[in-house]
């Protein structure tokens, strides 16, 4: 039982480490309407 413990907490800080140092990454779920689309004019 505490080798199960040991790997999801290795695994949730691996996953959580990937995440942090993988840049502009957006959780937020999906988007509908005008902030749905990236385009290079909607940066702008």
């Amino acid at each position: 039982m505490w080798k199960i413990i040991i790997g999801f907490a290795a695994f949730a800080a691996l996953a959580i480490f990937m995440l942090m140092k993988g840049g502009d990454i957006d959780m937020s779920g999906e988007k509908h309407g005008a902030e749905a689309t990236t385009t290079e004019a909607a940066k702008k």
